[in-house]
């Protein structure tokens, strides 16, 4: 309570926080009190930003940038207007790979609103996101190696200007000028140029922070932890000991890559590009065969209805790799099904072999072995996916020898939000 009354004050200063995700866009108030750091205000919207990539056809995965800024524009508007006038500093994090394309000083126009001026873009492409797959292996393999441990991969927005220039290549050098300058992380960007939703002139803009950098710092605060997040994709984390540094030469075959982190430390992630999207595209099949049988079922009834099915079947023969997307190391190797009986062909039991699929795929990636090499105790579960879904956190506490423990939200932008708290 006297850390929500001292965060009430008129004069007491506070970081909003954004997330620009896949799915979403979320804003979040972060002030302080006696007791810390606390969450004073939130707002989620979804962008419904998906279109189509007619350059790259079904290998594609665009989104529509208007849509994710109208919906950042709603989430501001949707805040206190009381509250946002005492933020002193931005924290912003979003996809990590993807890449915009803008005409310079022609990226957005301001306009009024009822809040005040607020900006929409102008001459700006798509967002190719993280989950592009237009640049396949054979690609890849024609592009000069990276100075670094993190191997190329479809997705990543260099691989994509690579793409564009496919053509010219003979003529024309990779753009190293479209490259932003890489900064600390809490370093200051710039400063608000207008008024924004009632946020003054003047307040302080972070550098662009990584999503799953950020979204780990919410919540990892001991060492002896693993975070599992199961989203929109899903990953299996770890912090490597102070001093650790990664190998110079990157393995594009492992499944397991060092993210750089905070004060000079690393991650090592087991980053599988299927999470909830392919429960999602489960869901969305379903729904299509029940239409094609003249049936009309809502998708939301549908999810709620296979996760009662396969709680109701504690097992399944049934054995699914799930990797409808592909994994970065290995972007060849599909999904597929074995083990098919007679006996196991329910709907609980497909969707309980698919929840354990998705489990038993982070763990080939980082097995329990490493985990208890490194010194982990216990594991931390996050993520949307996770947290609607009791049959994937059954069959994650099946698999890890290990304490799951829940309830510690996974939150890029509170993440963000708290890296310039700590740095303001």
């Amino acid at each position: 309570m006297a850390g929500s009354e001292a965060a009430g004050r008129p004069g007491a200063a506070c970081v909003l926080g954004i997330d620009l995700g896949t799915t979403s866009v979320k804003a979040v108030l972060v002030a302080g009190g006696e007791r810390g750091q606390a969450v004073a205000e939130s707002c989620s919207r979804e962008t419904q930003a998906q279109t189509g990539s007619p350059g790259a056809g079904l290998q594609g995965m665009e989104q529509n940038v208007q849509k994710i800024i109208r919906a950042l524009n709603e989430c501001l508007a949707a805040l206190p207007q009381q509250q946002l006038q005492r933020v002193s500093h931005i924290g912003i994090s979003g996809q990590m790979h993807g890449i915009v394309f803008w005409k310079k000083e022609q990226g957005c126009k301001w306009t009024e609103s009822g809040t005040g001026r607020t900006f929409e873009p102008k001459e700006v492409s798509n967002l190719i996101t993280w989950q592009d797959g237009r640049c396949n292996r054979s690609f890849l393999s024609s592009l000069p190696q990276p100075q670094s441990h993190i191997s190329l991969a479809t997705g990543f927005g260099c691989a994509t200007v690579y793409w564009y220039l496919k053509k010219s290549l003979k003529k024309s050098g990779f753009p190293v000028h479209l490259l932003p300058e890489v900064g600390d992380p809490g370093s200051i960007a710039g400063r608000t140029i207008y008024a924004w939703h009632g946020i003054p002139k003047g307040a302080e803009v972070g550098i662009a922070l990584g999503d799953f950098q950020c979204s780990v710092y919410s919540c990892l605060t001991e060492r002896t932890d693993a975070v599992l997040n199961i989203g929109t994709s899903a990953q299996l984390t770890i912090s490597m000991p102070p001093g650790f540094q990664p190998p110079e030469i990157p393995d594009p075959f492992s499944a397991v890559t060092y993210f750089p982190y905070f004060s000079g430390n690393y991650l090592a992630v087991a980053a599988s590009l299927n999470g909830g999207n392919v429960l999602a595209t489960f869901v969305d099949m379903v729904a299509q065969w029940t239409a094609e049988l003249g049936l009309e079922v809502q998708e939301t009834t549908i999810y709620t209805k296979i996760i009662k099915a396969a709680l109701a079947q504690t097992n399944s023969k049934l054995s699914i790799h799930p990797a409808l997307f592909g994994e970065r190391h290995m972007p060849e190797q599909l999904a597929s099904v074995t083990d098919i009986s007679v006996s196991d062909l329910s709907l609980g039991h497909v969707t309980r072999a698919l929840c354990r699929g998705i489990i038993e795929n982070l763990h080939s990636m980082l097995p329990s072995e490493r985990l208890t090499e490194t010194g982990v105790r216990r594991i931390l579960g996050t993520g949307s996916a996770l947290a609607r879904n009791e049959v994937l956190r059954q069959e994650a506490e099946r698999i890890f020898p290990f304490p799951v423990i829940y309830g510690k939200d996974v939150d890029a932008a509170v993440g963000a939000a708290m890296v310039m708290f700590h740095r303001k």
